[in-house]
């Protein structure tokens, strides 16, 4: 079964990413997806920085829960999209508990399960759940790039660096760096660029694909949630 199927992964029928499969199972996914790309929004983030390792630790949880889904139900996506999800937790464990202030090597770590991901996109197993982390790696890529042409990434190490007291002055330096005409450019473009792909996914009939673009577009909500904590901060 691992040599036909993957390692520790349940067998799975192929017609996960059915064409067949109704508007309301596609809808379920997206949202679904877009639910979990928030969860480490609310959770995950004080987590890992009141324990990292109990943050890391926990993605053992997410491999369970997926498990459990996958053998208990294997015609249902639920299993898998959250097994994609614990890579996308696991990457985010590692960053934001011990690297926060490298914001070079978010991205790097982000995708530290790109190459089984692709694997296993292209062995056709747990396709919804990679889609969901190529999605939300996708996602991270086009923010983190907002970063770099808008002068943002020393401000990043400063907000991981220094004293809380003196978190609200450094944003207000960030919050002057976006109030230019430069800004306001990269922004509209990276934001076309992601509702684009986003929307071209959502036109296939693919579980697959819907999982991507809940990822994906979730990454907006996401980010509007971080710039308004950052006003009301400062």
């Amino acid at each position: 079964m691992f040599e036909q199927h993957g390692l520790f992964l349940p067998p799975y029928p192929h017609s996960e990413d059915s064409t067949v499969s109704s508007t309301a199972s596609r809808w379920s996914i997206f949202v679904a997806a877009a639910i979990l790309v928030s969860v480490p929004v609310f959770f995950q983030a004080p987590l890992v920085r009141w324990s990292p390792e109990l943050g890391l630790l926990s993605t053992l949880l997410w491999w369970l829960v997926a498990l459990v889904l996958w053998w208990r139900a294997p015609r249902q996506p639920w299993g898998r999209l959250i097994f994609g999800f614990s890579w996308s937790w696991l990457a985010g464990s590692i960053y934001w508990g011990w690297w926060r202030s490298e914001p070079l090597l978010h991205l790097p770590i982000e995708a530290i399960a790109l190459p089984l991901a692709l694997w296993g996109l292209w062995r056709n197993q747990a396709r919804v759940g990679y889609g969901f982390y190529l999605g939300s790696l996708l996602g991270t890529a086009i923010t983190d790039l907002f970063f770099y042409p808008t002068q943002l990434i020393p401000y990043w190490r400063q907000v991981m660096t220094v004293s809380a007291a003196e978190i609200p002055a450094v944003l207000q330096g960030a919050v002057a760096q976006l109030q230019t005409l430069g800004a306001a450019v990269w922004a509209g473009v990276l934001i076309v660029s992601l509702v684009a792909l986003g929307l071209r996914s959502l036109q296939s009939p693919s579980l697959t694909a819907w999982a991507f673009s809940g990822a994906l577009l979730s990454t907006l909500l996401v980010d509007g949630l971080f710039l308004a904590s950052v006003y009301l901060l400062i």
